[in-house]
């Protein structure tokens, strides 16, 4: 299965709709978000385009009605750390790494740089930050790949 990895969106709502476009036209199975979205209406882009979605908050997603609707219409969520199967892969999601859970991967935001390290073991990757154009990343679940994306709207 291949996964969108976004994050860092800021409200940034083009540059949401670029890549779920993107992600749309490959066919991707699922969408991950790392936190920060700021806003509902990055929320409701997203999800208009009706690829489950899998997320959690970010410092910056102070506004209480970000979290309810997520809660409500994510296929996987939690504030903090959320952790699921997906593709026959442990994946977790964090915003910013204070624990290192026991996963096959971990998605996370924050730094707002793009990379992948293994860290003891667990493959760590960061999409890098919507709100500094349009990187992000697809991850392949069947062979455990990432490729980095730096589209240009």
């Amino acid at each position: 299965m291949k996964v969108l990895v976004i994050s860092d969106s800021h409200g940034h709502l083009a540059n949401l709709k670029h890549v779920l476009g993107f992600g749309q036209n490959i066919k991707v199975g699922a969408v991950i978000h790392a936190g920060d979205w700021n806003t509902v209406e990055s929320v409701e882009t997203v999800l208009s385009f009706g690829i489950p979605l899998y997320t959690v908050l970010g410092n910056a997603d102070i506004d209480p009605s970000v979290n309810e609707e997520l809660r409500i219409k994510s296929e996987e969520f939690s504030e903090d750390y959320v952790e699921f199967e997906l593709g026959g892969k442990k994946i977790g999601i964090i915003h910013n790494i204070n624990i290192l859970p026991d996963v096959d991967v971990l998605f996370c935001g924050h730094t707002h740089q793009q990379f992948e390290e293994m860290i003891e073991g667990i493959k760590v990757v960061n999409p890098g930050a919507l709100e500094n154009g349009t990187p992000f990343a697809i991850y392949d679940t069947i062979t455990d790949k990432i490729e980095f994306i730096n589209d240009q709207i």
